[in-house]
């Protein structure tokens, strides 16, 4: 079993009495990288993001970027980071199309650690979630 890069805990966490565990890949964040499901929240699609990142998936960063911000590349090739863990620290929905996550990413470059805390705002257009931008803390 190969645990999902965001860290998603299993259901079972979240009931009195049991221990949960990391989510497989494959019914985590990999459902909308590999299966092309919908992630049903920002805060799910902001998850499932950082785990492109790990893995390299510009197309899915692309895919899932607003329109009216997105970059025409992201050129990951040349930017070689371990990820290392990540941490949402709030989801707030304020409107039912717009939401923020905070989180905080770890990361290492040439050795040396990194973070990356961000608050990214999130709009859904019909019936799908897309990062629109963020500011970082």
């Amino acid at each position: 079993m190969t645990s999902c890069p965001c860290g998603g805990v299993a259901l079972t966490a979240k009931l009195p009495g049991t221990q949960g565990s990391n989510e497989k890949y494959a019914d985590c964040c990999g459902r909308y990288l590999d299966g092309g499901e919908a992630a049903p929240t920002a805060e799910a699609l902001m998850r499932s993001r950082y785990t492109a990142y790990t893995l390299g998936r510009e197309d899915y960063l692309l895919a899932t970027w607003h329109h009216g911000t997105r970059p025409a590349s992201l050129e990951l090739e040349g930017k070689p980071r371990k990820w290392l863990a990540l941490e949402v620290r709030r989801h707030e929905q304020s409107e039912p199309d717009h939401a923020v996550v905070e989180f905080v990413a770890r990361y290492k470059v040439s050795g040396r650690a990194h973070r990356l805390h961000e608050i990214s705002r999130f709009v859904r257009e019909a019936g799908q979630w897309f990062y629109v931008d963020g500011d970082l803390v």
